[in-house]
């Protein structure tokens, strides 16, 4: 007899491969905007693989060569279904209103014009009417067909790979690896900087990046050198899908962790547990440190750190800049 979480993965694997059939048979086909170049940026894991600094990177990459640029993402976590937009330049939402991701895009990239909604087919033909963009980078976009898309670029970090390759809930997989085989563009995060990225069994071209820390921004939102707490005693607030990336980099900044305070991912933290946390840090005379994903979850006035992430691009430069239209 199945257990039932073999049964649940079973399921799911159906479903999910049945989509997966009707689209690449052509019974179902995703709307095109005509005029709009889409690019999808996703994954095949269940969160944690780099996914939100590789959009960033995109993002200012294609404004700085000039386009017009705008974000559609589903806005995950929110607490309304009303499409959102906005720019890093004006008053900004609230949490509740656009998720904890879209306002971290925002602020990273105040040139960009952000749009939050389930429906992205419907944000898309809005950042072609309304605003007269050229180019949008669908977030998290690889399982969502409904919308058709000129690019897949599909994020995958070597430190965590797929797992034991398995299917949801048994594994940490959204769709088979075959899937890979829609992907246009693999965006290798790799692990040391080793070559272990050619190990991902897909044959679409690849750039391979390296994620590193490039500042500290302190509670009062001046920047300062990655080395500015080499050394000091800190407290690591997070909530996230896969933690010890974040405590990986503190140690190789040089902080001394001191005492840890790790959430599930998109975690609303409450009144009660931010105030534990300030009291466990005066306890050991710390300063708490997050990320800039959790900032915006924080209330203002929370004092914390926050470590900013950067990209480096270290091969394979011309295929992305073929991906994003850049020639």
């Amino acid at each position: 007899m199945l257990a039932p979480l073999e049964v649940a993965s079973w399921a799911y694997c159906a479903g999910v491969r049945l989509r997966g059939a009707l689209y690449d048979r052509g019974m179902l086909r995703g709307e095109r905007v005509e005029g709009l170049r889409v690019i999808s940026v996703g994954n095949l894991n269940v969160g944690g693989t780099g996914k939100t600094p590789a959009v960033l990177y995109l993002a200012e990459l294609l404004v700085r060569e000039g386009r017009r640029v705008g974000i559609l993402t589903r806005g995950y976590g929110r607490g309304t279904k009303e499409p959102v937009t906005f720019v890093g330049g004006e008053r900004l939402p609230s949490v509740e209103e656009a998720g904890d991701e879209p306002l971290l895009l925002a602020r990273r990239c105040p040139g960009v014009r952000v749009l939050v909604g389930a429906d992205r087919r419907a944000l898309a033909r809005r950042a072609r009417d309304e605003f007269g963009l050229e180019v949008v980078l669908l977030d998290d976009g690889f399982q969502h067909r409904r919308l058709a898309r000129d690019e897949d670029v599909v994020v995958v970090d070597e430190a965590v790979g797929f797992g034991n390759g398995r299917m949801l809930p048994r594994g940490p997989l959204r769709e088979p690896l075959s899937g890979l085989n829609r992907a246009t563009l693999l965006w290798v995060r790799t692990a040391a900087g080793t070559g272990e990225g050619k190990r991902i069994p897909a044959r679409a071209p690849r750039v391979r990046t390296r994620y590193r820390p490039t500042a500290w921004m302190d509670p009062g939102g001046a920047l300062h050198p990655p080395d500015a707490l080499v050394g000091q005693p800190v407290l690591a607030l997070a909530g996230l899908a896969r933690p010890g990336g974040f405590l990986r980099t503190l140690g190789e900044l040089g902080a001394d962790i001191r005492g840890t305070a790790l959430f599930a991912d998109h975690h609303p933290f409450h009144a009660r547990e931010l105030h534990e946390v300030r009291t466990r840090a005066a306890s050991l005379g710390a300063r708490v440190v997050t990320t800039e994903k959790d900032l915006v979850r924080l209330p203002e006035g929370f004092e914390a750190w926050t470590v900013r992430l950067g990209v480096e691009v270290l091969e394979g430069e011309e295929h992305l800049r073929r991906a994003l239209g850049l020639g």
